[in-house]
C-alpha cells in the first residue's frame, strides 16, 4: 500500500471533502500508482493521524501551470486559499527544475471512508 504525507491544512481540506487531487511530480514513486489502489495519507508532522483514499484518475501534466488550467481551486485545495498560494506552497517541495524533469502528476481521489485513525 502507499502511504503519502500532507501538510495539515491539505490534510484537513482532503479529510473534510474539498480537496480531491493531490498534485505530485511524477517521479519513479508517482510512475507506480494504479486505478484502484489505495493510498493511505498521513497528517504532518507526527504522522499519527490518517486516513485512506482509493486513486480514481491519473492526470499527467508538464507542469503546475498547466494542471491548474483545468481545475478549480476548490478541488485543487479549498477555496479559502488561491491558486497562487498553492503554487507557491507545492514549489517548495517541487521547484520549477523538478517540474521540468519529471512532468506533474494530478492523483484524483476519493475517500474510502470518513473516519480517520488517530494513533495517540
Amino acid at each position: 500500500m502507499t502511504t503519502m504525507k500532507l501538510q495539515p491544512n491539505y490534510y484537513n481540506y482532503m479529510l473534510h471533502g474539498t480537496k480531491r487531487i493531490e498534485i505530485r511530480v511524477y517521479d519513479e514513486k508517482r510512475k507506480n500508482l494504479n486505478l484502484g489502489e489505495t493510498i493511505t495519507f498521513l497528517k504532518e508532522p507526527d504522522l499519527k493521524e490518517s486516513f485512506q483514499a482509493k486513486i480514481i484518475g491519473l492526470l499527467r501534466y508538464e507542469n503546475f501551470e498547466e494542471l491548474f488550467q483545468d481545475f478549480d481551486i476548490s478541488i485543487l485545495a479549498d477555496k479559502s486559499i488561491t491558486k497562487e498560494t498553492l503554487k507557491k506552497e507545492l514549489e517548495q517541495f517541487y521547484p520549477t527544475e523538478k517540474q521540468e524533469k519529471y512532468g506533474v502528476l494530478g492523483i484524483r481521489v476519493e475517500l474510502e471512508r470518513k473516519e480517520y485513525v488517530s494513533k495517540k
